[in-house]
């Protein structure tokens, strides 16, 4: 099935590595320009050239203005921006009582401001074009809260209700918002947590970790003019784990 991606162009947050870069490798295969960004240009250069992205952006969305910063630069080098992948790697864990303020103000930046930043630089040239793509990778904390993991808990959720609100604004413009949940994913953030196969088994109806790509198709597919009347939407690619309705 051919996407319709040819020479669409992306800027893809945190594909160094993991989900981000086999959602960047993704959209490359389908033809699409693509800006890669990340905190360590190194890695970030080594990446583009296993997987043939064509700018490096490193930024650090931590910062304020770093995000906003980025897509302005890839809308300058790029002469446009279409699709906007918006994905941070996890905070620290921590339980309510454990976490100070000063903490919360981090990842409330990274997480959280950081998509509105980006978003902010982004939507208007989207909609010069009357087409735009904005995907927000979150995680599956961001519906069922995970043990110890308060503020992911608490901000993701915050994302997921952001996308509903700017999708019904944007939709008459040719733009769609959506999140996408990834669940148990064989990255290397997964393989610190050091799960046995009968663990993963026990949580995962699929009776296995997901692998970035799989969820890098769903993503392209939202990426793409053939997902035009899908919007607002959060979707979960976990094996099962989640069942209820968005």
């Amino acid at each position: 099935m051919d996407l319709g991606l040819k020479n669409k162009k992306a800027l893809v947050f945190g594909s160094s590595a993991g989900i981000g870069r086999a959602v960047a490798e993704s959209l490359i295969a389908e033809g699409v320009q693509m800006a890669l960004c990340a905190r360590n240009l190194d890695r970030l250069e080594k990446t583009a050239k296993e997987i043939g992205a064509g700018l490096c952006l490193a930024a650090d969305l931590s910062k304020p203005g770093e995000s906003a910063r980025a897509v302005k630069e890839a809308i300058k080098k790029m002469d446009g921006l279409d699709i906007l992948v918006t994905n941070t790697g996890g905070p620290a864990k921590g339980h309510f009582a454990e976490i100070s303020e000063d903490q919360w103000r981090v990842d409330f930046q990274s997480l959280w401001l950081s998509v509105v930043e980006a978003m902010h630089a982004a939507l208007p040239q989207m909609k010069k074009n009357n087409f735009g793509r904005v995907l927000m990778v979150t995680s599956i904390a961001g519906k069922e809260p995970l043990s110890g993991l308060t503020t992911s808990n608490g901000l993701r959720a915050g994302l997921e209700g952001l996308s509903k609100s700017v999708a019904t604004e944007m939709a008459p413009f040719g733009i769609t918002v959506n999140v996408l949940r990834p669940g148990y994913t064989n990255t290397e953030r997964l393989k610190e947590l050091n799960l046995s196969e009968e663990r993963v088994k026990q949580m995962v109806p699929a009776g296995r970790l997901g692998e970035p790509k799989e969820f890098a198709d769903m993503a392209t597919f939202l990426a793409s003019p053939r997902a035009s009347y899908i919007t607002g939407q959060c979707i979960s690619v976990d094996g099962g784990v989640q069942k209820s309705h968005s």
